[in-house]
């Protein structure tokens, strides 16, 4: 029996979901499905596709072979998505962005609702995420993203740089800062980059708490559980917090406005991107820390 697309994108599945479980979960089925459909597929192919081991699935020499298959079939139906979107001249149809959580609560919602009263024929799907989602798998259409250099494989522009400085709860009077409770980002983001910054200033048992995200962090000092670093444009348009210092120029980043180069004649992806540019221009000195909002 030939095995069809749907058995590629299934055993792919599994490869990145290290079993069934994590299959099942991004494919919609339930556990006992997953389980029939991969014997289903090996007895067909006369090849055991996958060993299992207590830390996960393997993919054995056939399993291999089949993802690597499955790898070049999505890379090719991706890339004649965005082949298709890329040549779209007309302002109708879905706009994928992604941007990091702490934006929905700050500068972002007014920015679309005046994109989409412009527009009301583009469909907004905004994916608010932590993670660095891909842009080649069209995971989304546009990123908001800070970063210190973009990805080569897309285009895009500089909006502003991200200042950041220590901050703490408004009602709180601080002594000497390294004796303070801390928070602060955990050592996943950023590649610890921010993890290090609070470990230089303090020592292991005054650190608290850790989070992955920047909302999460922002509330931890506002409810008085420690101090913390936060981008100048979510700490001081929060009445419940202070600045401690200055801005902390090693923690300073800057934030892209991203979308595959094969996308970038898309009109929509066009508007959209104009229109987040003009849109930033007069919030630059609250990102860049150089103005605090009243």
């Amino acid at each position: 029996m030939q095995a069809g697309w749907d058995d590629f994108r299934f055993v792919k599945a599994v490869a990145d979901g290290h079993g069934l479980t994590g299959a099942a979960e991004a494919l919609g089925i339930d556990h006992s499905t997953a389980f029939r459909r991969l014997g289903a597929i090996e007895k067909s192919l006369g090849a055991r596709l996958f060993e299992r081991h207590r830390s996960g699935y393997t993919a054995t020499a056939a399993g291999q072979a089949m993802l690597d298959v499955a790898t070049r079939m999505e890379a090719d139906i991706d890339g004649f998505s965005r082949e298709v979107v890329g040549q779209s001249d007309a302002m109708v149809g879905e706009l994928r962005i992604t941007a990091p959580t702490s934006f929905a609560g700050t500068f972002l919602m007014p920015i679309l609702a005046e994109f989409s009263r412009r527009h009301p024929a583009v469909r907004l799907h905004l994916i608010l995420a932590e993670e660095t989602l891909n842009l080649s798998r069209r995971d989304a259409d546009v990123a908001l993203r800070a970063s210190r250099g973009p990805d080569e494989t897309l285009v895009g522009r500089r909006l502003t740089g991200v200042g950041w400085a220590l901050y703490g709860a408004a009602d709180r009077t601080f002594g000497p800062l390294a004796d303070e409770r801390w928070v602060g980002l955990s050592e996943s983001v950023a590649g610890g980059l921010f993890a290090g910054f609070v470990q230089r200033r303090t020592a292991p048992e005054r650190i608290v708490l850790s989070l992955n995200g920047v909302a999460g962090l922002r509330e931890a000092i506002a409810a008085g559980i420690g101090i913390g670093p936060l981008p100048c444009v979510e700490g001081d348009a929060d009445t419940r917090l202070q600045r401690l210092g200055g801005l902390e120029p090693e923690l300073h980043t800057d934030l892209w406005l991203l979308t595959h180069q094969d996308l970038r004649r898309s009109a929509r992806v066009r508007a959209f991107m104009d229109h987040i540019a003009a849109a930033m221009q007069p919030l630059r000195p609250l990102f860049e820390g150089s103005k605090v909002s009243s």
